[in-house]
């Protein structure tokens, strides 16, 4: 038993190492073919403008702005990605801006959120590993073709016990997370429990599913 044990928390944590190389090699992408080019253009524009003796017009300037303005907006969304500024003082706000991304690119759904004003203080490290958790949950259970109609998120804490639960309620049967995702799903509880020591499972009621993170 302690061999089957030992091997589905390997299992779990290899599948979570590659889930998480995975986003950052996307981020390497996403820097490579839009931001450098971005920085590219930006600079051959400019030795050009030199090689001319070329005054800048006032649009050209304008043009270069909204370049810089573009490039500055982009790397500031970059670094939140990577380690939201919001994560050491105030964790609640961290996850309302990741919820931000999913809310936009899930306009039909309906996003219901209650957080608390205040949270306890723990290390950015550890709060981190929730968000991410959070995340690949949210990547898991909203495939394209397959949403549910609304999410509920609350974030509490119990005396000593952080609480945050998602629940997805659906329309249709046929529109819940394919079985093939439910290996996943453990893979994800199974990684949760191993980095925090904390717990994550999920429970189904007819046409809702909630997913309960204790930390």
């Amino acid at each position: 038993m302690f061999v089957k044990s030992y091997h589905r928390i390997q299992q779990s944590l290899q599948w979570w190492s590659l889930r998480q190389s995975l986003k950052l090699f996307m981020e390497a992408e996403k820097i490579r073919e839009e931001l450098l080019q971005e920085l590219f253009t930006f600079r051959r524009n400019l030795e050009l403008s030199a090689l001319d003796n070329e005054e800048l017009s006032s649009e050209k300037t304008q043009a270069y702005v909204q370049q810089i303005d573009y490039l500055h907006r982009s790397l500031a969304k970059l670094s939140d990605r990577l380690f939201p500024s919001y994560l050491q003082d105030n964790f609640p706000l961290a996850i309302e801006d990741l919820l931000e991304q999913w809310i936009v690119s899930h306009p039909h759904l309906e996003f219901h959120l209650s957080m608390p004003f205040t949270w306890r203080y723990e290390s950015a490290e550890h709060s981190l590993i929730v968000l991410n958790a959070l995340e690949e949950l949210f990547t898991i259970t909203l495939p394209d073709l397959l949403t549910p109609r609304a999410i509920n998120i609350s974030l509490e804490q119990r005396q000593n016990l952080a609480q945050l639960i998602v629940t997805m309620t659906y329309s249709d049967i046929s529109m819940l997370v394919p079985y093939t995702h439910w290996r996943e799903l453990d893979y994800l509880c199974e990684s949760f429990r191993a980095l925090t020591a904390g717990k994550l499972f999920y429970r189904r009621n007819n046409l809702m599913v909630a997913y309960y993170f204790y930390w």
